[in-house]
């Protein structure tokens, strides 16, 4: 049977109307979304260091006070299953981390702890460590 063009060309435009109906759900990363949806949410301001939202065994300490030691962060997250270490940054006072056994522990860890006040001026940012 001989198929005429007329008839492909017919039955491939809805195909590529569906196509791209499909695609326009996935965006690469770095593009922006069509200008036809939600207005983008405006950047929000990142601090200088941050870690990832990405989980992992490791979290990422910020906004300790001055007074922080190791001991003070072993006693706080010694608590949660699966921890293992609590790492002060040399010559850093406001940034640490504390490792966990596996990501899943390290998660219930931040959610418990994250904002939490170790001064009544310093809530405890937590973050992933990046990987």
């Amino acid at each position: 049977a001989v198929v005429s063009t007329q008839s492909t060309g017919e039955k491939a435009m809805p195909m590529m109307g569906m196509m791209q109906g499909m695609m326009q759900g996935m965006i690469p990363p770095g593009m922006q979304p069509p200008v036809n949806n939600v207005p983008p949410m405006p950047p929000r301001p990142t601090p200088p260091q941050t870690g990832s939202e990405i989980p992992h065994k490791i979290l990422f300490l910020q906004n300790l006070p001055p007074e922080t030691t190791e001991m003070m962060l072993t006693m706080l997250f010694e608590q949660f299953p699966g921890f293992k270490e609590t790492r002060l940054v040399p010559g850093r006072h406001d940034i640490a981390f504390v490792e966990f056994e596996v990501d899943q522990q390290a998660s219930q860890a931040k959610q418990a702890l994250n904002q939490f006040k170790i001064t009544p001026k310093n809530a405890m940012s937590i973050s992933f460590a990046n990987k």
